[in-house]
């Protein structure tokens, strides 16, 4: 508290500086924007599910190399930005803000 006896006021931003501050961060940073822990819980729960073992009868949810998730993942993640970067230039192009979905389809 001042000592003239007046509250200060909360510091705050403007709109959108702060967003602009996250964009540079994650733009300057090489880390996995998903947790790595419920990625590879999802993973191995879908290739549970292709039910390959007639082709490969060694093949088992057990079986991944932590390798082979983790580089899984950095696809994935490089798939899902890469999508949403051009969905990004659909929207721009249209003249609108918001992502729908005729944008993904288009991107797809």
């Amino acid at each position: 508290r001042p000592c003239n006896g007046r509250v200060k006021k909360p510091h705050w931003y403007h709109p959108g500086t702060v967003a602009l501050h996250k964009i540079c961060r994650y733009q300057k940073s090489t880390d996995l924007l998903i947790r790595m822990v419920p990625f590879q819980r999802l993973a191995r729960k879908f290739l549970q599910n292709l039910k390959m073992p007639y082709y490969y009868p060694r093949f088992t949810t057990e079986h991944f190399q932590a390798t082979f998730l983790l580089a899984m993942q950095e696809s994935v993640e490089a798939f899902s930005i890469r999508l949403l970067d051009d969905a990004t230039l659909c929207v721009i192009h249209a003249m609108r803000v918001i992502i729908m979905p005729k944008d993904m389809q288009l991107v797809l």
